[in-house]
């Protein structure tokens, strides 16, 4: 089978990388009979054809590697001898409540003119 030469117009799938999808594109630009821009169909943007691949999504290091880093990249900490036995310390008092200030009464806003009272009898 002959693979058709795409014209400029021609709806063909390619990656968006603003949609993050495999999408209909309108070819863009052409040069020496390849497909250099496409136009996604989907959100209007112009961007390189990428030869509708999908990349490769990031992979996301475990936490426990993440921790043996920083652990890695910390000062090791010399062990020290334990001092004197002093009294410990009191703890700190707490920190005082704060107290929460009352709301002001809800307003009722009318979108509407309001009308004269009634004639007064």
């Amino acid at each position: 089978m002959i693979d058709a030469i795409p014209r400029l117009g021609d709806i063909i799938d390619d990656y968006c990388p603003r949609c993050r999808l495999l999408l209909n594109h309108a070819v863009a630009s052409l040069v020496d009979g390849k497909v250099v821009k496409v136009v996604c169909q989907t959100c209007h943007s112009e961007h390189p054809y990428k030869n509708a691949e999908v990349p490769e999504k990031k992979k996301k290091p475990a936490r426990a590697a993440l921790f043996s880093q920083v652990l890695a990249k910390a000062p090791a900490e010399a062990e020290e001898e334990p001092p004197a036995e002093e009294a410990p310390a009191p703890p700190p008092p707490p920190p005082p409540e704060k107290k929460k200030k009352a709301s002001p009464p809800a307003r009722y806003i009318s979108r509407h003119k309001t009308r004269p009272p009634r004639g007064g009898r």
